[in-house]
């Protein structure tokens, strides 16, 4: 199958919701403030050039913006990470992505945002779904997320029993600082989150019975660092075999390594090559 007709495909899975939409830092690549025209920084790079005030860290510290973030927290506190990430996702207009523009189109059953950003949540903004958000380090409780339930208008806290099993389920599990700020975002956080993912408990029950066997499309997203792979790996736990599609240009032989061991077939295509082939669809049914 050609790498166009592949795209097709994975476009209709997509929109008929037989596939489940994996979003990574790729997919907000050119969005832009509104007021400054700054790009939005969503990759490990830009994040750590931003919450450093532009000015790059030791190379160790670059390596992953988990790594940077767990030392500024040792230096400044856990509320300056948070503080700078609600500042810049929470306080801050962007321009739309448009794959985010397609998806609000298309308002898939359940997708996956491993970013901190609100379009996701944007793009629902008058569709009545569940929110789940993954947490880390908190007391009174095993498990490792926040449910929230939209009626279209507002979100209220809610429980794996009371969510309405019919409606969308928007997971994000590196948070959001909508309708509340809660982040995973340093090393902490994540070995702490990681954890209890593996544990169980980084899941309600609803979901883990809604996954089973679902195929994946991963969008934006990079695969040559441990920290995103273990969480891929533990979010997409019980999927089919094969789990599905990561689009990655000129993926890395490690990048192809591990999602051949996954179960995911890599396809040399980026987000905008899917968008263009959306284009004659969005535009005949306009």
């Amino acid at each position: 199958m050609t790498r166009e007709a592949t795209l097709q495909t994975l476009l209709t899975l997509i929109q008929k919701g037989d596939a489940v939409p994996y979003l990574g830092p790729g997919v907000l690549a050119g969005c832009r403030a509104t007021d400054t025209g700054e790009a939005m920084p969503a990759d490990s790079d830009s994040l750590i050039l931003a919450m450093n005030n532009g000015r790059p860290m030791a190379p160790k510290l670059m390596y992953e913006f988990p790594r940077a973030a767990m030392n500024l927290e040792l230096k400044k506190g856990r509320s300056f990470i948070n503080r700078f990430l609600t500042q810049l996702y929470g306080d801050k207009t962007w321009t739309r992505a448009p794959l985010h523009d397609l998806l609000a189109e298309f308002k898939p059953a359940y997708i996956i945002d491993i970013n901190r950003d609100t379009q996701l949540q944007d793009s629902y903004a008058a569709t009545p779904h569940t929110l789940i958000r993954g947490t880390a380090r908190i007391g009174g409780t095993n498990y490792r997320f926040e449910l929230h339930s939209f009626d279209g208008k507002k979100y209220v806290p809610t429980t794996p029993e009371a969510v309405d099993p019919a409606l969308p389920i928007l997971f994000k599990p590196l948070g959001s600082p909508r309708p509340d700020p809660t982040y995973i975002a340093s090393d902490a956080d994540y070995v702490d989150y990681i954890t209890e993912l593996m544990g169980g408990f980084g899941i309600p029950s609803f979901l883990k019975e809604k996954r089973k066997g679902l195929k994946y499309v991963l969008l934006g997203m990079r695969l040559n660092r441990d920290t995103e792979r273990m969480v891929l790996s533990d979010i997409i736990y019980d999927a089919a075999e094969p789990k599905g599609w990561a689009l990655i240009p000129n993926a890395t032989d490690k990048e192809k390594r591990f999602c051949a061991k996954l179960g995911l077939e890599v396809v040399d295509a980026g987000v905008d090559d899917l968008l263009t082939i959306a284009a004659p669809r969005r535009v005949a049914a306009s």
